[in-house]
């Protein structure tokens, strides 16, 4: 956090909270919860109907070594948190998660929109370069 700065820190969690965002709505997954009282630091996505939630993790965490979470209580089944914080908050993880999802989501019969996850997320990785915001080397 020294090192990094307070504001970059936090400038850095928007930023792929944002491309892991429009890559999950353009992939044609739903986003849980009430946007104005989203944390940049978890992304809440609905499991599709009839999919196997733990199923899809199980496998993530097998074949990819990604480990995305459950949810506890009433939304147990209903929807993943993915979390971007700390060293998990970086490009190259966010198309990881991504590629990944779309790819185990197929696999489980999921009717995705194939290929546009990471172009969106991509495309917001960008945007954001154009307009001057510092992205980590890795972009």
């Amino acid at each position: 956090v020294l090192t990094e700065g307070l504001q970059p820190r936090f400038d850095r969690h928007l930023l792929h909270e944002k491309a892991l965002m429009a890559g999950l709505e353009a992939m044609g997954l739903r986003l849980f919860g009430d946007s104005r009282h989203k944390l940049p630091c978890v992304t809440c996505v609905e499991i599709p109907n009839g999919v196997d939630g733990e199923s899809v993790r199980k496998m993530m965490l097998d074949e990819f070594s990604i480990e995305i979470a459950s949810s506890f209580g009433p939304l147990h089944g209903k929807i993943w948190r993915i979390g971007t914080m700390g060293y998990s908050c970086r490009k190259e993880n966010i198309l990881a998660v991504l590629g990944a999802l779309e790819a185990v989501l197929i696999r489980h019969g999921v009717n995705v929109i194939r290929g546009e996850a990471l172009q969106a997320a991509l495309d917001e990785y960008k945007v954001t370069r154009l307009a001057g915001m510092a992205v980590e080397k890795s972009s």
